[in-house]
This record gives structure tokens, sequence and C-alpha cells, in this order.
């Protein structure tokens, strides 16, 4: 089942089984506002069963640019286009949130980009390759986010 995701009302379902499922739908309602705020683009995101095709697509990223597997399950997950540019996140348990930027017409402008919820850990498979940068949002605390470049064409 699809979730409009509110960042008026911020809300934890679909993430509840997280230890972090309040800072982690605070996340979520941070990229829900930029993606409204920036593009006028609605963020609906679906169950991680549901989203298996994008799921399948960050995962086969991260493993080939990167040789990265995310220990942590799979929640929830969107994917969409706006502006020539195909977006993807994945939601995860441990209050990770990976997403996927890809340009379409410019190889030179895609990056997969990391953020991690108030109060987790850095995941291990994370800890030794990415130096983690703060910010502040009034949804969801301090966010910490890491990217890369990607290399390849997907």
């Amino acid at each position: 089942m699809a979730y409009e995701v509110d960042f008026t009302n911020v809300s934890p379902i679909g993430l509840e089984s997280s230890p972090v499922a309040v800072a982690l739908a605070g996340l979520r309602a941070n990229e829900a506002r930029y993606f409204k705020n920036k593009y006028d683009h609605v963020f609906v995101v679906e169950r991680a069963e549901n989203a298996q095709k994008t799921i399948g697509w960050v995962h086969r990223i991260l493993k080939q640019e990167r040789d990265l597997v995310i220990q942590s399950r799979p929640l929830e997950a969107t994917e969409f286009q706006v502006e020539g540019i195909r977006f993807a996140y994945v939601f995860y348990e441990s209050g990770l949130s990976i997403n996927v930027m890809y340009t379409l017409d410019d190889e030179k402008k895609r990056a997969v980009g990391f953020k991690l919820s108030d109060g987790m850990e850095v995941p291990p498979e994370l800890a030794p390759r990415f130096k983690f940068a703060k910010q502040k949002s009034k949804l969801a605390g301090t966010i910490r986010g890491s990217f890369f470049v990607i290399k390849g064409e997907y």
C-alpha cells in the first residue's frame, strides 16, 4: 500500500519496526518537504515488498560502484522522475536512508547519498569508507549525510 508522506503531521507509519522510527519518520518527512518545495512533487513511498525493483536498482549500484551490501532490512522505497532526474529512495529499519540521484542527460551529475537518522550509529558497512557531515532539520533533528559520485551506467 502506498503512503503519501505528510511533512506537516509527521508520522512513523510504515517505519514502526525501526528502533529510531520517530527520527526516521522525520528524515522521510524532510525529504518529502524538499521535493514538494523544489519540484512540487508529492513524495509517496511503498512498502519494501512492493518496491523490489527500486530496491534492487539501488542495491545493484551500491554493489557495483563500491562493493557495498547494506545489512539492514529495507522498510520502504520510492522511485520517481522530475526535471530529467531519476530519483530513488530506500528507508531502512536501522534508520538509514539511501537515495540515488541519476540525471538522464548528464552522466557527470549522478550520485548516491546516505543519510543517518538522529540517534542511530553509523552502519559498520559504511563506517570505514565514508565521513558524515551534520545538518540540522526541524523535522528530523540532526541528520548526518555522505555521498559518492556514480561512475557507471544504470
